[in-house]
């Protein structure tokens, strides 16, 4: 366990707050801004270990990128990497390794991609075994269909096409399977490396999983930026058809981060005040917005303003059983206000986050215990009764979303500390800074 600690106040007043810019939405600008023909400029983009992590991974393949703190200028080469043989480092970035793998697999190159050790024990096997499937060769340098690894793309060494698909013309399609039960970010890493192929690429979804929240800003990104995409959806087959383009070089202007927007709405929710974060509006297209509803539906007050949507408390939280396999980030943030209820919360369909940067069904668990608070953990959710929390420490397992979760949790009666606080650099360095801010009574 670290020894560094936040100790988390009593919230002091209403809230108005400015969010980074959505982690989600940076990532796939970055991967679309360098498969572009051009020079494309992101604004507002995020700027954290994740990101900054991405983009380091972009310039050691050799595309000329520039950050001036609040904008990222990419020049884009149409579909090539300019470097044939490099090593990059993705840290604790899911996006990153997941994308730009896709991105080397269908490649003329051959690279190393090595991670933190937090992300080697995250899963790849799925996406590897669709790119293998068209073609792609890996050698692993650690466990079988983790990272770290060596990846030759399906161009490499003069090869024209991949795999089964060879002697196709242009009209025609390659094809592939992929299984997103774990993690949906594979089949966004496919559609969005499909404008590099010689052909149209269609792909078809495998498993039980249909929660696409974040495969639908994929797809509407993918198009912003140019290129066709069309969902398949049928008796038969769940999938995607992507058309041979290439991406067109643009501005393009990054959301507010509604994962990040959540904990200070969550926070006006518990301690019957109002919260407004800046520029979040009601057609923001991340699905972390449909936590906004859950709150709703346990008595808080929502409502748009000219600033941004704004939360109202309302009293005591009503209990509720919600779904939450389309938002399953805020999982935790429902979790740390569910001590509050009048009644018990029960959330299911999030198996597939005991994968992610903890397992974060059993990391929810051991923090709720740690205050008291009663619950009972399945395979795909959780069961909360909730009580008055007392005084914990709460181990985040190096996870940034159990940080702040359970931040909010403390915003009540001031008797809460965040063990390795740090861990928000991942996506939210300044989360720490602004609790600060508005926070600060005597507990």
């Amino acid at each position: 366990m670290s020894t560094s600690v936040y100790s988390v106040k009593k919230l002091k007043k209403d809230i108005v707050v400015k969010v980074p810019g959505s982690k989600s939405i940076t990532n796939r600008a970055l991967l679309i801004a360098a498969l572009a023909d051009g020079a494309s400029v992101i604004r507002g983009a995020l700027n954290s270990d994740d990101s900054m992590h991405f983009l380091d991974c972009l310039k050691r393949l050799g595309f000329d990128c520039k950050n001036d703190g609040n904008d990222i200028y990419i020049n884009g080469l149409g579909g090539i990497i300019p470097k044939k043989q490099v090593e990059i480092y993705v840290g604790s970035a899911g996006t990153a390794a997941r994308f730009l793998t896709a991105m080397l697999a269908f490649s003329d190159g051959e690279y190393t991609v090595k991670s933190s050790g937090q992300m080697a024990r995250r899963p790849m096997r799925e996406l590897i075994v669709s790119l293998i499937g068209m073609g792609a060769e890996f050698e692993f340098l650690g466990e079988d269909y983790s990272l770290p690894f060596k990846v030759k793309g399906i161009y490499f060494a003069g090869l024209n096409e991949a795999g089964e698909n060879d002697d196709k013309s242009v009209n025609e399609c390659y094809s592939v399977s992929v299984n997103i039960d774990k993690s949906s970010q594979y089949l966004s890493a496919l559609l969005m490396t499909a404008p590099m192929l010689k052909n149209n690429l269609r792909i078809s979804i495998e498993g039980n999983r249909k929660a696409k929240s974040y495969v639908d800003i994929t797809v509407r990104m993918m198009r912003e930026f140019g290129v066709p995409v069309e969902n398949i959806v049928n008796m038969d087959e769940d999938g995607y058809l992507v058309e041979k383009a290439v991406y067109s070089a643009r501005e393009y202007v990054v959301e507010p981060d509604m994962s990040a927007a959540c904990y200070f709405y969550a926070m006006a929710a518990v301690n019957g005040v109002s919260a407004v974060v800046e520029g979040v509006r009601g057609d923001i297209m991340q699905g972390d917005k449909k936590f906004l509803d859950v709150l709703t539906d346990m008595g808080c007050e929502v409502q748009e303003t000219s600033v941004g949507i704004m939360v109202t408390g309302k009293g005591r939280l009503r209990g509720i059983d919600v779904d939450m396999s389309d938002f399953s980030d805020q999982t935790m943030t429902l979790a740390a206000i569910a001590p509050f209820a009048d009644g018990e919360v029960n959330i299911c369909n999030v198996g597939h986050i005991r994968n992610q940067e903890s397992d974060r069904l059993m990391a929810i668990d051991t923090a709720l215990k740690s205050m008291g608070i009663k619950t009972a953990v399945r395979e795909d959710g959780i069961l909360i009764r909730p009580s008055k929390p007392t005084a914990a420490n709460i181990e985040t397992f190096e996870d940034h979303r159990m940080a702040m979760a359970f931040a909010v949790t403390g915003t009540v009666y001031g008797n809460i500390n965040i063990c390795n606080p740090n861990c928000c650099e991942k996506t939210f360095p300044e989360f720490f800074d602004i609790l600060d801010s508005i926070t600060g009574m005597e507990g």
